[in-house]
Formats: structure tokens, sequence, C-alpha cells
């Protein structure tokens, strides 16, 4: 009998429907295929495009952006899809990801996605997103999955989506990530660049207060 996982999607497609939340939704659903007794918790990042430029701006977690965060903390696998904007993927991609937690993603198996309207920005996955999540230390699988409008009908698109997804299984399957939490947590350097001290006089400012006097 399979391990009950839980697989979290993020996706940073901006319209209704996008393409990337397609092309993640394709990656899920093989994923689900795949591995019987995975739960699915889809991230649509538009819906907290407010919530995620406060937190970069403030110390304030609007509760529905605390449930994403929990959710990614949470979760066995993660596919995170981007639509490229500008040679790179979005400013609301690379936001969320900048907001959250260092410590967040130690040792989670990652699939990277990334749409565009043109085959020139393939590469975009691998030179520009999986850094990303090197920092983070997560565990990005071998194989980056693109997609522009011509490849929605190629059969090489199935082919990709369909390795990316049983690496991501694989990796789910080994319990790689808890190990690495419950044995060698404290050998990892923990810090969060995020992490505001909201009793400075800078802090109280932002806030709408007043700095101490004397």
């Amino acid at each position: 009998m399979q391990q009950a996982s839980r697989l979290v999607v993020v996706s940073a497609g901006t319209g209704d429907p996008s393409s990337t939340r397609m092309l993640a939704g394709r990656l899920a659903a093989r994923v689900s295929a795949l591995h019987t007794s995975v739960t699915v918790n889809m991230i649509e990042l538009r819906e907290l495009a407010i919530d995620i430029t406060t937190a970069l701006t403030s110390t304030v977690i609007a509760p529905k952006l605390r449930r994403a965060i929990d959710a990614l903390a949470e979760a066995d696998g993660v596919i995170a899809a981007a639509p490229v904007y500008k040679a790179g993927p979005s400013g609301l991609f690379t936001s969320f990801f900048q907001m959250v937690d260092n410590d967040l993603l130690i040792g989670k198996p990652v699939v990277l996605a990334a749409t565009a309207g043109t085959a020139r920005h393939a590469l975009v996955a691998d030179d520009l997103m999986r850094p990303t999540f090197a920092y983070l230390r997560a565990l990005t699988v071998p194989t980056s999955v693109f997609a522009a409008p011509e490849d929605w009908s190629d059969p090489a698109l199935t082919t990709r989506v369909d390795r990316a997804a049983r690496e991501l299984v694989l990796l789910m399957r080994s319990g790689f990530a808890r190990a690495v939490r419950d044995e060698s947590w404290g050998s990892y350097q923990h810090e969060n660049e995020l992490s505001l001290d909201p009793d400075t006089d800078m802090m109280r400012l932002a806030a709408g207060g007043s700095a101490r006097r004397g």
C-alpha cells in the first residue's frame, strides 16, 4: 500500500484560463496517476498578489497567504510553474519564493515548469528558476518542463511531463526530505532574509507608529 503524500502546485499564471495553470495541472494529473495516494493542493499566486506585496514590504502575512506557506511547509513534493516575462520568470513568481522562509523547502523535491509565447525562452526554467531553488536548498528533479504555443500538440511535451512526474514521484516516495529534516536539520545554516525586528524605530515608523524618544 502506498503511503499518502501531499503535492503542492504553485502556479503564477495570471490569466483565466492560464497556460501556466494548464501545464501545472497536467503535471499534477500525471503525478496523481502514478501515485494514487497523493493529495493535490493548488496555489494560484494571482489570488495572493496583494498579500505577497504586503508581506514583502512589511511583517504582515495575511491568513490566505499563511495557509499557502503552511501547505508548502507540509508538502512532500512541489510543482512550481511560472510564465516567462522579459526573458525571465514572472515577478509574481519570484516575489513569492523570495518571501518564503529560506528553510521552508530544504530537501523537498520540486518540478520546475515554465510557459512562454516563444520557444526562445525554453531554457528559463533551467537557467533562471533552478538557481533560486538551489539557494532554497530544494531538490529539483532533473527534468524541467517548458511549453510554448506550438508544444501543446507535440507528443514530446507529453513525454517530458511523464518523465518529470515520474522523477518527482520517486523522490516523494523515497522520503528524502523527511529524512534530511529528521537527521540533518541542525547541520544547516538557518536564516530568514525577511526576518525583521518589529521593535526597531524604522519598523515602528513603517507601521505608522512613532520612534522612541530619548
